[in-house]
């Protein structure tokens, strides 16, 4: 979908190439134009200067009237040749001695120079002409030593002519350049964004069906590599967080369909004939179990799905381990006994935890060590401490767990055993639920199982530091 009123990326390079090197040129242009008006310049006061100077020469020979006279011849013929070059000079009273034929300065104006800025150029304007000149006041061989003003002047215009040609041509060039530029930085623009299209194609043909598709990061240039990588670690997160949506519903349609049907099945065979009471209550109580079953089920659901969106945040309180595991104990102690089950507890130690939810973590350890030891053997718990965890490994003698299922035994649903899968002795959700909340509390969880032997070992930091939330394995 286009989206109105957006500038796209190749137009904005495109853009500022062209307004960069127009910027570049013209600057070039202005250094260039200045460079050319300072060398006309200093052509047109070396030129001065020496006219200057052999005013000044032949001024000093001027000792009378006479004299003057001879200095008007002399300085046109030293002019003879020097197109453009007028010289003009006047008395004290700004009486004009001598002029060139073009010299038609006001005396006022070279007065002025004079006064302001002996020596140095100024530009004048006679007839529609610019002229570069300098004004000095100079002396006369006279025996008062009578001093005259004295202006030198070169027209320009031909210097100016050049510039106003120069500047016009450097305009054309900076457009033409800019023009050019744009069109050459256009197509760099494209060129360069071309792996940016095709992420963007790729990342087009993702969909919940193709959630395993990964954008190429090795193919891709330097600077889009880490956006690349970037987007490959959100599909991942999406693909984990989708796979594991549908694993969760997957699951409750699963199991919630066996206990909804021998609801519906019984239901129907009740409402089939007329009963008795005690007939009546005996269906009902059927059903009564199996609505427990179903909302167990469901609230251990919801306690899993909580905790995998990272919504299980534990109240931490100090928990006395030994305290807890005793009041387990004397809850299983019952069927210990039945099983002529020895309980033994080895190690003390205290953890910063919530207190209900390592309560249940750790009755659905014992719960399952308990139906799974053999008669006649001992449960034990040991608890052992170190600098920065607390360790808590529950072992029981029975029968050994394959090593292929040590994998998935913490998986919503899995049962080692598959003739137990309805046997009325839980959901399947508590060594799930165990893992869950312990994850939640920053630890780790493991088991293993070998010569009939199975341990499963909790971690727990020390630290009351924020949960690290863990995902479904």
């Amino acid at each position: 979908m286009r989206l109105t009123g957006k500038v796209s990326i190749t137009w904005r390079l495109t853009l500022l190439f062209a307004v960069a090197s127009s910027v570049v040129l013209l600057a070039l242009g202005m250094v260039i134009a200045s460079s050319v008006e300072q060398h006309f310049e200093d052509l047109d006061m070396e030129v001065l200067g020496g006219k200057m100077e052999l005013t000044r020469h032949a001024l000093a020979s001027v000792k009378s009237h006479d004299d003057l006279q001879a200095l008007a011849q002399q300085l046109d013929d030293s002019l003879v040749g020097h197109h453009g070059l007028e010289v003009m000079v006047i008395s004290a009273n700004q009486t004009v001695i001598f002029a060139t034929h073009h010299a038609g300065f006001a005396p006022s104006l070279v007065a002025s120079s004079v006064s302001r800025a002996p020596h140095r150029p100024v530009l004048w304007t006679l007839a529609g002409q610019s002229y570069r000149a300098i004004a000095a006041e100079l002396p006369t061989g006279t025996n008062n030593n009578a001093r005259v003003m004295v202006a030198v002047a070169t027209n320009i215009a031909h210097h100016q002519t050049y510039m106003r040609s120069f500047l016009q041509t450097l305009w054309l060039f900076v457009a033409g350049a800019a023009l050019l530029t744009g069109l050459l930085g256009w197509a760099a623009v494209r060129r360069g964004l071309a792996p940016l299209r095709a992420m963007r194609e790729q990342a087009q043909g993702v969909n919940a069906q193709q959630l395993n598709q990964r954008l190429a990061v090795t193919s891709v240039p330097l600077e889009l590599a880490e956006l690349a990588q970037s987007l490959n670690d959100m599909l991942a997160r999406l693909q984990d967080a989708f796979m594991r949506l549908s694993d969760f519903s997957s699951d409750i349609a699963h199991e919630l369909r066996t206990p909804v049907s021998n609801l519906m099945t019984q239901t129907q065979v009740a409402l089939s004939k007329a009963r008795s009471a005690d007939e009546y209550r005996s269906i009902l109580e059927s059903n009564a179990e199996e609505c427990e079953h179903m909302a167990r089920m469901i609230s251990d659901m919801l306690l899993l799905a909580k905790a995998e969106n990272g919504l299980v945040v534990p109240n931490r309180e100090v928990v006395d381990l030994v305290a807890e595991v005793g009041v387990l104990f004397d809850y299983y102690e019952a069927v210990a006994e039945e099983k002529q089950l020895q309980l033994s507890l080895e190690g003390a130690d205290e953890v910063s935890a919530d207190r209900l939810m390592l309560r249940r973590a750790l009755g659905n350890l014992l719960s399952n060590a308990v139906r799974h030891s053999g008669a006649g053997t001992t449960l034990r718990v040991n608890i052992r401490s170190r600098a920065d965890a607390v360790s808590i490994a529950i072992e029981n003698t029975g029968d050994t767990i394959a090593p292929e299922f040590l994998e998935r035994i913490f998986d919503r649903f899995f049962r080692v055993d598959p003739s137990r899968q309805r046997s009325g002795e839980g959901t399947g959700l508590g060594l799930a639920i165990t893992r869950s909340i312990v994850l939640a509390h920053g630890g780790t969880i493991a088991v293993e199982s070998a010569l009939g032997v199975t341990i499963f070992t909790i971690e727990l930091p020390k630290t009351t530091d924020q949960p690290v939330h863990g995902t479904r394995s």
